[in-house]
């Protein structure tokens, strides 16, 4: 060993120790309808393993969970600040209620034009 090495620590037990992987191995249990997902995802070529599928299954369940805290954090965190700076902005149940049942009103609205706009194009007029 050289001076180099002694004067930072090295120890030669841990240099024989092999490098630990990056990787776990997991042995899980799933239901029958989410494994028949995986095996057909693998099977259609999507993906090339098992292991793949869910790897992006968590990676896009990592990915909602960090938007969902952003969303808490930013918009949820300012509009409680709000609320709490100004009591009176504060809406009552009824007041929700309406406004729940007025935009549910309108998504409605703008299906049923959406499917009379395509029908009318299917039919040429």
């Amino acid at each position: 060993m050289d001076r180099f090495a002694r004067a930072v620590g090295f120890n030669p037990t841990l240099a024989r120790l092999k490098p630990m992987r990056s990787t776990q191995q997991f042995s899980i249990t799933l239901p029958h309808e989410m494994a028949e997902v995986v095996r057909s995802k693998v099977a259609s070529g999507e993906y090339a393993t098992e292991s793949e599928v869910l790897r992006d299954g968590l990676r896009a369940l990592m990915a909602r969970n960090r938007a969902t805290e952003e969303w808490l954090r930013t918009d949820v965190a300012a509009a409680y600040d709000a609320l709490k700076a100004d009591p009176a902005r504060a809406l009552s149940t009824e007041q929700i209620k309406t406004r729940l049942a007025s935009a549910a009103e309108a998504a409605k609205a703008a299906e049923v034009a959406k499917a009379a706009g395509a029908a009318r194009q299917r039919s040429g007029t």
